[in-house]
Order: C-alpha cells, then structure tokens, then sequence
C-alpha cells in the first residue's frame, strides 16, 4: 500500500472512532450528572429516566432510515450534515431552561447519532478487504463503542462535579470539532447505492412502533401490567411493527428488504446486541446511582471508579482483535459475554458495606474484558459476507437492534428497580433495588451470549491465513 493509501486509511479508522466514540459518549454521559439534573429540571424519578429515553428513541426508531441514508447519499457530506445537527443539539441541550428543551434537545442528538452511528460501521465494513485489515477496523469500531460509554461515566462525574452538568452536554461539541477535518481527509463523496430512495413510511412505523413499547413499560411504573393503559401502548406498538413489516413487503425500495435478515450471522448479531445493550446501559445507570446514592460518592468520585471499567475494554477488544481472526466470531462472543455477564453479576451482590476493590474494581475488570471482546466479535458476525453498497444496512439493522434493547432494557428495569425501593430513601433498600436490577441485567447478558453461540454459524479456516470462513 502507498504512503497516501496508507494516510487515507488512518484517516478512515480515525473517522471510525471519533463518530462510533461521540455517539456512545453521548448515550452515557448524562448518567452522573442525573441527580443534578433532577435538581436543576425538577424531574421526578421516572421523568429522570427520559433524559436518556429521549436519545434512545429516537436513535434506535430513526436507525434504519439512517442506516438506507448511509448507501444512498454522498458519505462526505451526511457525516459533515450530521455532526453539525449533533453538535447544535448538544449545545442547546447545554442551555436548556426548562425540561422539555432538555429532552427535545436528546431527541434531535438520537436522530443525527442514528445517521453517525451506521456511517461509522459502513465505513469500517466497506473502506477495508475482508480478513486481517476489516477486523482491525471493526475492532476500532467496537472499541469506540465500549470505550465510549464508559468514559462518557468517568467525564460525566468530573465535569458535573466541577463544572456543572450542563457542560456534559457541551463537552460533545470538542468531539465534533475533531471529528470533522478527519472527516474531510478520511471519506469521500461515494454513493454506495444509486436509483433508491428512502422509506419514510417504513420510519415512521417502525419508529412509532418501538416508541409506544418502551411507553407501554413505563406505564408500568404507574399502572399495573394488565391495565388498559399499559396493554393499549403495547398493543399500539405491535400493531405498528405489523404495518412496518406489511410495508416493507410492499414497498420497491424497502427500509429493509425482508430477506436481508435471514443471514444467521446477523440475526445472531442482532440478538445478542439487543440483551447486551439492554444490560449494559441500564449497568451504567444502576451502579452510578449505587455508587451515589448508597455508597456516597461525588459525581468525580463515580465517574473516576468507571475508570477500570476502560481499561477492561482495552484489554478485552486487543484479545478479540487477536482471536477473532482466528477462530471467528462464535466463541469470542459466547466467552465474552459470559465473562460480562459474571462481572454484572458480581456488581449484584454488592451492598451498603461494600468495598471499592471487592465491589466495584473486581466486577468492572471482569465485565469490561469480556464485553470489550464481544462487541468486537459481534460487529464481524454482523457485517460478514455482507457487499459493500449493503454495509450501512447491516450497520443500522445490528445498532437498531442494540438501542432498541438499550431503551426497553433501561426502562423494564428501572420498573423493576422502583417496585423494589418504593417510596423509601434508606441506603440499603436504594442498594436492594439497584442490586436487584443489575443481577437481571447479568442475567440478560448471558442468555444474549449462549443464544447467540447456537445461532452463529460454524467457522472454517480459509487457505489465506487469519481469515475466518462463515459456513
């Protein structure tokens, strides 16, 4: 390869941090900064939890539509659009007065994520050949991802501590200032696919669709699971998903040809994406509110104790980067969820007395090797043998997927979590219910993990070596 080629190439994977590594910032940034936040807003417990909602919905409902943008617009030019619609969000989030500004402000971040979030993969998927140089780059991507969200805790506490929580949202803006020259230098304007257009109907059902199913769970919050308010959202949402799929069937130019999923790699993908992401965004909710509310820590002390969880997921994708190429996909993702899953389960036996080593850095080495392994394993199984003017596609489906179960996960367990603690403020009923919440979340993960091993078609080594053949 040229010295240019070779420039270019790095300017490429840079672009495939920096957007991977915004967007995941963003999905936990806010998580410390939530009880000054409530403060400031005047949330109450369950309104609290919108503040991430908001971003979730709109992220994972708009992901498909942003993913069919990704093969059909120039890619220069979306990445640039994007960044700067994400970062004018972020800045009036910044300055938001009243509640609802905050969340309109979340929601307009979730729509330009669910373009950023796709290109990101795409790029990684068709910038680079199959074998060796693509695993690189998508260890990259699941990198950003898994480091983004947990330095986003760690930032979170810092600049909430000194600072104030407004400038969790500002902070985003230093990120997109980076992003765009490498953005400049690392893509073109190349059109993946020409003569498509977008299914707007096929967004807005599936975006409807998945909103009044996260509505229908925190209903629950105030209602009971059999009420007519909970089973009419639920109802809603299935009967949206319904036209979605009836749509899709009927459309020339659908948001997702229903045929393109019925490869085994990415619907195990998919799966495991969707259980993994519901435990790990409600882990980090759960144990930034452990660490303040019961063990006392300051925002600076909880987003500092996130600090191995970082380190695990360095650890963790450099193994996956290594093995992947070997042994395909499969048994990186069994091994390493199942190791994220025993670290959860650790942080779920903590209580009121537990100590920083014994209960906080011990589960977070081990939850984040293992997880940090497994979104890399996870996005190989998800983009193999896929062609390149597809690449957006399988992105969006899998990241779709992933915040879909981000936003019904946080929501299904922050319901959980209030049933246990009810009205009380004790540090050890707080420490029951958070407890409670995470060894579900522990659970979720390995179920994701085993399932996804029996779905993942076997591996079998192609005559080029490192190169993993899908069978």
């Amino acid at each position: 390869m040229s010295e240019r080629a070779d420039a270019r190439a790095g300017w490429t994977l840079a672009v495939v941090f920096l957007v991977m590594f915004l967007v995941s910032l963003d999905l936990s940034i806010v998580n410390v900064a939530l009880p000054d936040i409530e403060a400031t807003m005047g949330f109450g417990p369950s309104g609290l939890s919108w503040v991430i909602n908001a971003f979730l919905l709109s992220y994972a409902g708009l992901m498909l539509l942003g993913a069919r943008l990704a093969d059909l617009t120039g890619r220069r030019t979306l990445l640039l659009v994007s960044l700067a619609v994400f970062g004018l969000a972020s800045a009036w989030g910044g300055a938001a007065q009243h509640g609802w500004e905050l969340l309109a402000a979340r929601v307009i971040q979730g729509a330009a994520a669910a373009v950023l979030a796709p290109m990101s993969l795409a790029l990684a998927t068709s910038e680079f050949a199959e074998g060796p140089a693509r695993a690189k780059a998508i260890a990259v991507w699941g990198g950003a991802a898994a480091a983004g969200g947990a330095l986003g805790v760690v930032l979170s506490g810092i600049l909430t501590d000194h600072l104030g929580w407004r400038s969790v949202m500002w902070v985003n803006l230093v990120f997109v200032a980076l992003a765009v020259p490498a953005v400049l230098r690392g893509s073109d304007n190349g059109v993946a696919m020409r003569h498509a257009r977008p299914d707007v109907l096929g967004a807005i059902l599936v975006t409807a669709g998945v909103s009044a199913l996260v509505l229908g769970v925190i209903a629950t919050e105030r209602h009971a699971w059999g009420s007519i308010s909970v089973v009419g959202w639920f109802c809603s949402g299935v009967g949206l998903l319904v036209a979605f799929v009836w749509v899709e069937k009927r459309t020339a130019d659908p948001l997702v040809p229903l045929g393109f999923l019925r490869r085994r790699a990415l619907i195990g993908a998919m799966i495991f994406g969707f259980l993994l992401t519901s435990a790990q965004i409600a882990s980090f909710y759960f144990v930034s509110q452990f660490l303040q509310r019961v063990l006392g820590y300051s925002p600076t002390g909880t987003g500092l104790a996130f600090l191995p969880f970082c380190a695990g997921i360095v650890i963790g994708l450099r193994i996956a980067m290594v093995i992947t190429a070997r042994v395909g996909p499969r048994w990186v993702l069994l091994g390493g969820g199942l190791l994220g899953a025993a670290g959860l389960l650790w942080f779920g036996a903590a209580d009121a007395s537990t100590s920083l080593v014994t209960g906080i850095l011990g589960p977070s080495l081990v939850a984040s090797i293992g997880i940090g392994a497994a979104v890399v394993a996870m996005g190989v199984a998800a983009v193999t043998g896929v062609p390149p003017e597809q690449a957006g596609l399988a992105s969006g489906v899998l990241n779709s997927a992933r915040q879909l179960g981000g936003s019904l996960g946080l929501a299904i367990l922050v319901t959980v979590a209030a049933d246990v603690i009810g009205d009380s403020t004790e540090p050890v009923v707080l420490a029951d219910g958070y407890t409670t919440a995470l060894q579900i979340a522990a659970g979720l993960l390995a179920v994701g993990a085993i399932a996804t091993g029996l779905i993942l078609p076997r591996t079998r080594r192609s005559s080029e070596p490192d190169v993993p053949v899908v069978t």
